[in-house]
């Protein structure tokens, strides 16, 4: 995780705020439309990482684009824990969205994760930084932020975890109470 934390810039990185008795959120803000919106995630571990993906530099200066390659979610969430480790790709949306371009842009900024594994690997000289068989991956796509309904989820799969962009969990309409970090982190199926 230090090599994370030098690694992103400050001003790509969120802050996690200290609730009563310890617990531990983080707000996930868009301001890029033009009505911003926020989702709270909720019991947080206190070792987590939290970073905009969608600072990472713009890419279609150097890439077509053509496949979605220049599309990135817009959080990640890194958690380095004793028990289990965790990388979290976050998309939100304001309405629904197309599902083959939020997958585009979870898989943009896992991308984004294999970059800095390559990074902190060859300029760190850290070889098992980010290692793959060290982490759970996880998906997640919030749609439909702010609307005025019930909230609701995807009924659960039991023999599906959302560890790919095409299996991603959807929540919509999420409460402005927030969601638990153990909704998204789900180690179902693993």
């Amino acid at each position: 995780m230090d090599v994370l934390r030098e690694l992103v810039r400050d001003d790509a990185v969120l802050t996690l705020t200290v609730k009563p008795y310890g617990k531990q959120e983080i707000v996930l803000k868009e301001t890029g439309s033009n009505k911003p919106y926020q989702v709270k995630i909720c019991d947080i571990p206190d070792d987590a990482f939290v970073f905009k993906a969608d600072k990472f530099p713009d890419t279609r200066k150097f890439f077509n684009g053509n496949k979605g390659e220049c599309k990135r979610a817009d959080f990640i969430i890194v958690v380095r824990t004793s028990g289990i480790n965790w990388i979290i790709y976050i998309e939100i949306k304001s309405g629904s969205g197309q599902k083959k371009e939020i997958e585009q842009q979870l898989r943009g900024a896992e991308c984004v994760i294999a970059y800095c594994r390559a990074v902190g690997r060859g300029f760190w000289e850290r070889p098992d930084f980010l290692n793959k068989d060290e982490y759970h991956q996880r998906f997640i796509s919030i749609k439909k932020v702010g609307a005025q309904k019930r909230p609701t989820r995807t009924p659960p799969d039991m023999n599906r975890v959302h560890d790919r962009p095409e299996k991603m969990l959807t929540i919509s309409a999420p409460s402005r109470k927030g969601i638990r970090f153990k909704e998204i982190a789900s180690s179902q199926g693993t």
